[in-house]
C-alpha cells in the first residue's frame, strides 16, 4: 500500500492525425476525471513549438481547470520563469488564487520549454539561456511581487521544479517545496533530494522540506497493454535521443511498428526501469519503492497517453490499487 497523496501532471499530447484543439477540448473532462478519482492536484507544463505536445499556456489551462472543478488544486508544473516578466506571473497566479481560494499552485521552472533555439530566443525577447543568477533573480522577484504588489487575498502556493542539484539548492535556499523531475532525469533524483533536504532553510512559504516526486506512470490491466499504451512516448523519446524534436506523437499502432536502434532500445529500457509502467501490481510496487527510497511527501503521475479514456483508466487503476491518501 502507498499511503501518500497522489497528483497528476497534464502534458497534453497531440495524437498524430488529430488536432491540437481536440486535445485542448479534453482538458476539462480530464480535470473533472482526476478530481473524481481523488487526486490532490493537477498541474500543467509549459511547452512550445512541438508537434507532439500542445502549446497551451499553463495559466490559461489552470484557469480553465479551476472553473471546471471544485476541490482539486490546480496550477503550473511549471511556468518557466525566464520566459516571462516576474510581475506578470505574479499578477496572473495571484488573480487566480484570489478567484479560487486555496486551490492554486505556482510551480516554476527554468528550461525554455522548447528545443527550437529561435523560439526560445523569441520567448525571452532575444536573450539567451538564463544564467543561475538570472534564474534566481526571476524566481525571487515573482515571490516578492506576490507579497508586495499583488496580495489580492490568499496567495498561490509556490513550488520550484528541479531536475539538478542546482535547482534543488535554489529551492532549499528560498525555502520552497520542490517538485523533482524524476520523469525527465531519473539518474539525478537521489542527489537532488539529498541536496534539497541538507540545505533547506525554512521560510514563510514552507516550514520544512517538502518533496513531490514526478514519475512517468502508465498502468493497464496487463503488462502488455501498458507497454502498448506507453509505446508512442517511446518513439518521441527515441527522436530526442537523436536530436530530433519535431517528431509527432504517434498512435499506439504506429509506435508498435516503429523500428528502434539497439542504442535506443537500451536507453529506453533503462529509463522505463526507473518509472512505473505495467500492470497495477507492477506500478504500485515501483511507486512504493520510489516513495520509500526518496522519502517523498507526494507523488505526481505523468501519463503521456493521448486517448482520454486510456489516460483516466490508468489514473483510476493506480488509485484503486495503491490506496493513496486522499487530499
Amino acid at each position: 500500500m502507498l499511503e501518500i497523496p497522489l497528483s497528476a501532471l497534464e502534458v497534453a499530447m497531440v495524437q498524430a492525425g488529430s488536432r491540437a484543439v481536440d486535445t485542448l477540448r479534453d482538458t476539462a473532462a480530464f480535470a473533472r476525471g482526476v478530481e473524481r478519482l481523488g487526486y490532490r492536484r493537477l498541474w500543467y507544463a509549459e511547452h512550445h513549438h512541438s508537434p507532439a505536445i500542445g502549446a497551451f499556456p499553463p495559466v490559461v489551462l489552470t484557469a480553465h481547470a479551476a472553473a471546471s472543478t471544485s476541490v482539486i488544486r490546480v496550477g503550473s508544473g511549471g511556468v518557466l520563469a525566464p520566459n516571462h516578466a516576474p510581475l506578470t506571473v505574479a499578477e496572473q497566479y495571484g488573480t487566480l488564487a484570489a478567484l479560487h481560494e486555496d486551490r492554486v499552485d505556482l510551480g516554476m521552472g527554468r528550461g525554455p520549454g522548447t528545443f527550437d533555439e529561435g523560439v526560445a530566443r523569441a520567448l525571452r525577447r532575444g536573450a539567451g539561456p538564463a544564467t543561475d543568477a538570472e534564474y534566481r533573480q526571476d524566481v525571487a522577484a515573482v515571490l516578492e511581487f506576490l507579497v508586495e504588489e499583488v496580495a489580492l487575498g490568499p496567495l498561490p502556493e509556490p513550488w520550484l521544479l528541479a531536475s539538478s542539484t542546482a535547482g534543488a539548492a535554489l529551492a532549499a535556499d528560498l525555502g520552497l517545496p520542490v517538485a523533482v523531475a524524476h520523469h525527465i532525469r531519473p539518474d539525478n533524483t537521489a542527489a537532488v533530494v539529498e541536496r534539497y533536504r541538507s540545505g533547506f532553510v525554512p521560510s514563510r512559504w514552507c516550514e520544512r522540506p517538502r518533496v513531490l516526486l514526478c514519475v512517468e506512470t502508465v498502468c493497464a490491466e496487463t503488462e502488455e497493454e501498458a507497454v502498448w499504451r506507453a509505446g508512442p512516448m517511446n518513439v518521441v523519446k527515441a527522436g530526442l535521443l537523436q536530436g530530433v524534436s519535431r517528431r509527432p506523437f504517434p498512435t499506439p499502432a504506429q509506435a508498435a511498428a516503429h523500428v528502434f536502434t539497439p542504442h535506443e532500445m537500451q536507453a529506453l529500457a533503462g529509463f522505463r526501469a526507473q518509472q512505473a509502467v505495467g500492470s497495477p501490481e507492477t506500478v504500485v510496487g515501483r511507486l512504493a519503492r520510489l516513495a520509500a527510497e526518496t522519502g517523498a511527501d507526494e507523488l505526481m503521475l505523468a501519463t503521456p497517453v493521448h486517448d482520454l479514456h486510456d489516460r483516466l483508466s490508468s489514473y483510476a487503476l493506480v488509485r484503486s490499487h495503491c490506496g493513496g491518501a486522499g487530499r
